[in-house]
């Protein structure tokens, strides 16, 4: 039996915001999740070498939520830039379910869970 991890303990985490509007299948959404958080993982490990060690340290928590169209996860990356927070906007390469460009999810840090909770905090879970 694994032991239970007090989510609480976490000091770090990252948030990838994912488009429900466009009727992406589940395989679809595994891959521009992961694009989401590698993406703004790798930026983090560039601009906030730090905090993503701490991250990588403590365990990596990721969160996936949702958002319904493409201006509101553009309005989450004016807030995640304004709040200084690393972050990835994934457009889809358009070889499979969406149009070239299509805007699909945004990672969100990792930076510290309290600063993260103020930009993603209100969003409900994928």
């Amino acid at each position: 039996m694994a032991a239970s991890i007090d989510q609480r303990s976490f000091k770090y985490k990252q948030v990838i915001a994912v488009r429900t509007d466009l009727d992406m299948s589940r395989g679809k959404i595994a891959v521009q999740v992961a694009h989401g958080a590698v993406s703004a993982a790798e930026r983090a490990r560039m601009i906030r070498h730090e905090i993503w060690k701490a991250w990588m340290d403590e365990g990596q928590k990721k969160v996936a939520v949702k958002v319904g169209s493409e201006s509101e996860l553009l309005e989450l990356r004016r807030v995640a830039v304004a709040n200084r927070l690393p972050n990835a906007l994934i457009r889809d390469a358009g070889m499979t379910e969406l149009p070239p460009g299509t805007i699909t999810v945004l990672g969100i840090g990792p930076g510290p869970a309290v600063e993260v909770d103020k930009v993603t905090g209100s969003l409900k879970l994928l």
